[in-house]
């Protein structure tokens, strides 16, 4: 039986051989991998710069944080992402109003984001789901004409560009995530990258206790000032080299999950049980993290059975999202939301099976998933 993980580390001699180089050294933090880490990311993006940090939430926390994000300040969330976006609003003491879904791509429904925007909203997190860039003309135009900050949530759109442009340099900043699965990995990490080159400048030093000075750049060791309030949320010289060389490999990577992603979306929209969203519209190319295919209606009563045919045929699968995030415990909790409230984003957590695309499968893979898919299907009544 092929076996078909949903997603995979791709790691190599040249990762273990820098991890072991960082380990044969002195210097485990403050160092110079996660300076080049930084540059080479920028570059690779076109950020002006970009500041590393421990994971791709802390990333987040430090933009919102940057911009003194706090209580009675509002911020437009998604409900359809990962509770690590409303989580961070949640951090600075804000409230997060979430906007549900767009049916057909997993996105920010933006016809709903005006009528949600009040005299409180400092800003508006976007979430480009699953890697297809949202409509950020849109986005921008609506941020520019009531003032507000717009954070990209791109853990999951590392080489999505919307009119050329990369995601996270289009409203104004975007953190990525280097989580094992994701498109590249540091194991665990993240990345702040912003067209305003000055606020890469002060996270860099909110992300380190707010100290003025690193290591390298006091002329008395262990003599330095704290300027003002910060976090511990650096990323390490093992995590960097890392970076470093996976980032070598992301072309081929992005290349590998576009074949994989084209070829079973061929074989899965031959199957009418399942629908699919909607191709990438001119001008977008996302970054294809995964396939997810939503049932109709009648079949997504047995989705956790088909899943289970899937598994036990060694085919991977996962679930974007186990619930619209105002679903989940806490913010239900905190904020009683309703259960029928946020249809759309309701539907596509209740009905979609993801499956993986990533670059450790191949072509023999993907013909396997659309059979077993199928087989499945007429099995499971």
């Amino acid at each position: 039986m092929r076996q078909i993980p949903f997603g995979r580390p791709m790691i190599g001699p040249e990762e273990r051989q820098a991890v072991m180089d960082v380990l044969q050294g002195p210097v485990l933090v403050h160092g110079p991998r996660a300076k080049e880490f930084e540059a080479r990311f920028a570059a690779y993006t076109g950020s002006p710069a970009a500041a590393s940090a421990s994971s791709c939430t802390a990333a987040m926390h430090l933009a919102y944080f940057d911009l003194g994000l706090g209580p009675g300040d509002e911020v437009i969330v998604p409900a359809q992402t990962h509770c690590a976006t409303a989580h961070v609003v949640e951090f600075c003491g804000a409230r997060p109003v979430f906007a549900d879904a767009e049916l057909a791509t997993g996105n920010l429904d933006l016809d709903l984001v005006e009528g949600l925007i009040t005299p409180r909203t400092r800003a508006i997190a976007v979430v480009h789901f699953l890697g297809l860039p949202v409509d950020m003309d849109r986005v921008t135009d609506l941020a520019a004409r009531h003032e507000l900050f717009v954070l990209e949530d791109c853990a999951l759109a590392l080489g999505a560009r919307y009119k050329g442009v990369h995601a996270g340099l289009l409203g104004d900043a975007g953190a990525f995530s280097f989580y094992p699965v994701k498109h590249m990995t540091t194991a665990e990490g993240g990345m702040l990258v912003s067209r305003h080159p000055e606020m890469v400048e002060r996270v860099q030093r909110k992300k380190a206790f707010g100290v003025d000075r690193t290591p390298g750049e006091r002329k008395i060791p262990g003599v330095y000032d704290v300027t003002m309030l910060g976090y511990n949320y650096r990323m390490n010289e093992i995590q960097a080299a890392m970076g470093l060389e996976q980032l070598k490999r992301m072309d081929g990577f992005l290349e590998k999950r576009r074949q994989n992603a084209e070829m079973l979306e061929a074989g899965l929209r031959e199957i009418e049980e399942l629908t699919l969203f909607a191709p990438e519209p001119e001008g977008v190319v996302g970054s294809r993290y995964c396939l997810s295919a939503m049932l109709a209606p009648a079949r997504a009563q047995k989705r956790y059975e088909l899943v289970k045919r899937l598994n036990e045929q060694g085919v991977g699968t996962s679930v974007y999202y186990p619930r619209p995030v105002p679903h989940l415990s806490y913010y239900k909790g905190k904020y009683g939301f309703a259960q029928g409230s946020f249809p759309k984003a309701a539907a596509i957590s209740g009905r979609s099976i993801a499956l993986p695309v990533g670059p450790h499968l191949g072509p023999k893979d993907m013909a396997y998933i659309v059979e077993t898919m199928k087989q499945a299907l007429a099995e499971v009544h």
